[in-house]
């Protein structure tokens, strides 16, 4: 199963972006999506930032998660 995951951007470094969600931060290649900046919201998949979203989807997504972890906090 493959997982595309909602993180936002917090460095740019070139092509490398370091990306964080829920305190996780990691390192991905930003060259598929070279218009980034520092705070948006993007989906990343396979250490790849794959999209990058609008505030209203970002929003959506966010409140999915929210809602997936409360769900599993079991």
């Amino acid at each position: 199963m493959c997982l595309a995951v909602p993180m936002t951007v917090i460095r740019i470094d070139g092509q490398q972006a370091v990306v964080e969600q829920g305190g996780v931060e990691t390192s991905v290649s930003a060259a598929l999506a070279p218009d980034i900046m520092i705070g948006d919201k993007v989906i990343v998949h396979a250490g790849f930032i794959i999209e990058k979203l609008n505030e209203e989807e970002a929003r959506l997504i966010d409140e999915a998660w929210d809602e997936y972890a409360k769900a599993n906090a079991t």
